[in-house]
């Protein structure tokens, strides 16, 4: 079996699941059209990570996934600087926001996707906290400008409804059971 991502993550969960992988990161193009509503973009760039791996997938499990923050249907990916997480995590501020993880699995020439929502519910943020918070931990390769398993998760975020862990990056369960079709 393949990861085919570099997030920390989304590695620990599957170990953590007692799966052996591999980790293969190559670059993939990202671009997705605009018209796309938020499910649709990030089941599409899952997918399109998975056809770089078109030459692993004959005799390996290929995972590959994309989480995306969808706010009013508009995405907040990954902030490009400190200037940018800040506005991010402030137009996120008491309000509630989704979190679509896409997964697909790529074996034999075949693919699998699914993708997961969860819904999040910030606190009112002050711009304390979004200071201290995007100085300590430097959440520029998290969708959103955020990690929930961070201490922001504890002191930012009023609740959820949905998988934790899809909001992590990996919905795991769902993932465990889609495997299942493979073990056939």
């Amino acid at each position: 079996m393949i990861l085919a991502s570099g997030s920390p993550r989304r590695q620990n969960l599957l170990k953590e699941a007692g799966l052996e992988f591999e980790i293969v990161v190559r670059d993939v193009d990202e671009f997705y059209p605009d018209d796309l509503q938020s499910r649709a973009v990030a089941v599409l760039i899952a997918e399109n990570k998975a056809k770089a791996y078109d030459d692993l997938a004959p005799k390996n499990i290929v995972i590959t996934a994309d989480t995306i923050v969808s706010l009013d249907d508009h995405i907040l990916g990954k902030p490009e600087d400190e200037a940018d997480a800040f506005l991010m995590l402030k137009s996120l501020s008491g309000r509630e926001h989704s979190v679509i993880t896409a997964v697909t699995i790529f074996y034999k020439g075949k693919f699998r996707s699914f993708a997961e929502e969860t819904k999040v519910f910030f606190k009112v943020l002050d711009d304390a906290l979004i200071h201290r918070y995007i100085k300590e931990c430097n959440p520029m390769d998290k969708a959103g400008a955020y990690g929930i398993q961070d201490w922001f998760g504890k002191e930012g975020i009023d609740r959820i409804e949905g998988d934790y862990y899809n909001v992590m990056g990996l919905p795991i369960d769902r993932v465990l059971e889609e495997l299942k079709a493979y073990q056939k």
